[in-house]
This record gives structure tokens, C-alpha cells and sequence, in this order.
């Protein structure tokens, strides 16, 4: 919308006030906005607003700080808010209308076709070679799987790194999960990567060690078989876009592991079937592939692990912390009624020092932090409103049962300003 603006002679320039989150809209009757209330809540992420319009341009949408969110300037519609998240109130229906009303689309595109694309385009990409799949046991890594297994059979070889940052338990699940699912390698890397990320607190340098090292592990394993060539990856076109690589300019968020994480030289190519998805697309894809319902419904979890959970430098103790912590979050989050419905709910461990005080005596330990997020695809969330008797229930289990933690938080910010995962 902004460069529209700018580029048929209207003006842009940096807002006195930044508009992040949900802000209200007032619209004018427009194609566009056929079948809509004149008013509705839509999700805002911008600093720069555009203060004129082209000349002959009519103004179609405002909000309480910004006079232009939406405008049309003969076949040019700017929308200064987000349709595509779900935020927006008839973001889904927005998007529609412009396809089917205003460019007159056909819908023929489906989910289907996407996933037999791909089974071709993987089939003949590899042809006789052999492909290693990087596999975390998340709904990513296991979609990607499916699909690559389609095209290569046997010639696809699972492998899963314990990278020692792993959530408690999850390195047996995995295995269970998916042994009979995918030919599965379990590689034990854990000193290694402790041992690169040792006294590291710069969380864009953490991601990128911890990228570095898969891609150096995955190599090593490539070579103990026979002429494969290629790696397969659960990319998502959010990582894409947080790293800076998506398409057009944009700011390094922060450097996902499997794009902006990965070394300069590879002696492998990546293959990534799901690059220019969304979460909410993958899922969609789970279920047509008739995947567990375990894996369609399991919360999101980084791939660098709990280093991007312990805010500062990591090591084997406040892993232990962390582990314990968050194993108690899920044990009484999975309780709730909304917990299908929560996108991402975990622990984080700061670099904080509280003073407590613990029967008789005083204490000085860490702080922990609750995070729990409501998304469709993560690129916007809005945080959980956690009822008040389950966050005292779990502040008091964290505190009384784990020794390290005297002081809970709970945080109430929304993608944007912040991201959902703390570094």
C-alpha cells in the first residue's frame, strides 16, 4: 500500500504514532468489502503511514490513528492492515472478494495438486539418487517426510538429531512416534552442540551455531550411505520471511536454524517441499495425508530447541531448570479446555536474579516466564488470557518443585511488537 502510494504520486512518511496489534476500521461499501459490517477489528503492524493519497485515489478505510488503511486508485487496492492473519475479522472473506469479485480468479488451486507437485517435483529433482530427511518429530519435519517418502521410497533415509535441547522425554517419543512411519537414524549429538553453544548469549549467533552444526551432522551422515545427495527439510515460508530470504527486501527478524542458520558451503541440496506454506496449510495437508491426529494437533516447537527458551547462555543445569519448568506448564496446560485451540504455550527461563524467600530463608534465583499464544500460522499472535487459578496452580508447582525458579511471570504481549519465542 505504501509503495503503491508513493510510486502514483501520493506521500509517505514515518507516523508520529506506530499502530501494532488490533485496531478498529470504519469502511466505505466497496466490492472489496462486499458482505461486511461497516465496522470490524483488523490487525495493524506499521510505523510509516501514508498521510495523501493519489490524486483521484478514494480513501475506503480508516482507523482511529490512521486516516489511510485502505484506499483505491483505479484497479489498485492498498490495504495498510493484515487480511491473511487471523486477527483480522473477515480477513478470509477480504482476500476472496478481491480474488473473485475484483480479478475474477477461478478456484482450481488445492492442497492435492500442491502435494502431487511436489511428489513430482522431488521424483525428478533426485531421480536415482538418495535423499536424508531432518526429522524433529513436529508436524513440519513429518509432513515434509511423507511427501519425500511418496516420491522416494526407500531411497529416503530419516534422521533425528538429539541435540541435547530437547523438551523432557521428547527423544523417546520421536522414536516411538515415528519408527515404523520413516527409515529413522537417532544420532546422540548433545556434548557437541553444548559444547559449540558454551558461554554463547547472542541469541542470532545461538541459531546459527545450532544450524551449522545439523547441517555438519547431517553431511556425516549422508556419507555412511551410498550416493545421497540430497537433504530434505521442513522449511516454512514464515521462517523464510523472519530470516530476511523471502521475497522482496525485508529485515532479518531473527535467523531460523534451516534458512538463515545454514552454512555458506553445503555439500548437500536441500529440498524443501513446504517452503512457501504457512502452519495453518500444513496442518491442512496432515490431515488430507491421513497423518495421526497426535502430530496435526502438537504445539509448534523451534527447532534450535530450548536455547531460544533460555534467555542468556545455556547450559546443562538450566536446561535441567527449564526441562522441569516447562514440563510442569504442559502437565496442567493439557487440563484446560482451550489447550486445542492455544497455538504455542512454554516456559522461558531468564537471566534475571530475584530475591525469595523460602521458609526461613532468603533466596536468589531465577525467574521464569509464561508464554502462551493464540495464531493460525505465526506470523501474528495474540497472547492466551490464562485463567487466574491456573496460573497461581502453576506458579506454585514451578516454585515449590523445582529448585532454581523462585519468581513466575506471565507474559501479555502480542506478535507484533514482540515475536512469539523470545529470541
Amino acid at each position: 500500500m505504501q509503495l503503491g502510494a508513493q510510486i502514483f504520486g501520493g506521500r509517505v512518511r514515518r507516523g508520529r504514532t506506530k499502530e501494532y496489534g488490533l485496531a478498529h476500521i470504519q469502511i466505505v461499501r466497496n466490492k472489496l468489502f462486499l458482505g461486511l459490517p461497516r465496522r470490524f477489528n483488523v490487525w495493524m503492524s506499521h510505523g510509516d503511514t501514508v498521510v495523501r493519497v493519489p490524486a483521484g485515489a478514494k480513501i475506503l478505510g480508516s482507523t482511529e490513528t490512521t486516516k489511510v488503511a485502505v484506499f483505491k486508485y483505479k484497479e489498485f487496492y492498498g490495504l495498510q492492515f493484515h487480511p491473511e492473519v487471523r486477527h483480522t475479522q473477515y480477513g478470509i472473506k477480504i482476500i476472496d472478494n478481491f480474488l473473485t469479485h475484483i480479478c475474477q480468479a477461478k478456484k482450481t488451486w488445492s492442497m492435492r495438486k500442491f502435494v502431487n507437485q511436489e511428489v513430482a517435483r522431488i521424483r525428478n529433482e533426485v531421480k536415482d539418487a538418495r535423499a536424508i530427511c531432518a526429522i524433529s518429530g513436529g508436524i513440519d519435519s513429518t509432513v515434509a517426510a511423507t511427501i519425500a517418502s511418496k516420491a522416494l521410497g526407500s531411497h529416503l533415509i530419516g534422521i533425528f538429531v538429539d541435540n541435547g535441547l530437547l523438551r523432557m522425554g521428547e527423544r523417546e517419543e520421536v522414536k516411538r512416534s515415528l519408527a515404523n512411519k520413516v527409515k529413522l537414524r537417532v544420532v546422540d549429538a548433545r556434548d557437541r552442540f553444548l559444547s559449540r553453544l558454551r558461554g554463547v548469549r547472542n541469541p542470532e549467533q545461538k541459531r546459527k551455531i545450532i544450524g551449522r552444526e545439523f547441517i555438519r551432522i547431517f553431511e556425516a551422515e549422508a556419507k555412511k550411505f551410498s550416493n545421497v545427495k540430497f537433504l530434505v527439510q521442513g522449511t516454512l515460508y514464515p521462517d523464510v520471511i523472519e530470516s530476511g530470504r523471502g521475497i522482496g527486501p525485508a529485515d532479518v527478524i531473527k535467523s531460523h536454524h534451516n534458512v538463515g542458520g545454514l552454512p555458506r558451503r553445503m555439500r548437500l541440496k536441500v529440498i524443501e517441499p513446504l517452503r512457501l506454506l504457512f502452519k495453518d496449510e500444513v496442518r491442512n495437508i496432515a490431515r488430507m495425508l491421513k497423518l495421526p491426529r497426535s502430530f496435526i494437533q502438537r504445539k509448534p516447537f523451534p527447532g534450535p530447541g530450548l536455547a531460544v527458551r533460555i534467555v542468556g547462555a545455556v547450559t546443562p543445569e538450566r536446561l535441567n531448570i527449564l526441562r522441569q519448568a516447562d514440563k510442569i506448564l504442559q502437565e496442567e496446560a493439557e487440563k484446560l479446555k482451550i489447550y486445542p485451540d492455544i497455538w504455542q504455550i512454554f516456559a522461558v527461563l531468564l537471566p534475571l536474579g530475584s530475591v525469595g524467600v523460602m521458609g526461613d530463608r532468603r533466596t536468589y534465583d531465577s525467574v521464569c516466564a509464561i508464554r502462551a499464544v493464540y495464531s493460525d500460522d505465526g506470523m501474528t499472535a495474540d497472547w492466551v488470557r490464562l485463567p487466574d487459578n491456573f496460573l497461581g496452580r502453576v506458579s506454585r508447582r514451578i516454585t515449590n518443585e523445582v529448585r532454581g525458579i523462585n519468581r513466575v511471570v506471565f507474559d501479555i504481549t502480542s506478535k507484533p511488537p514482540a515475536t512469539i519465542e523470545w529470541e
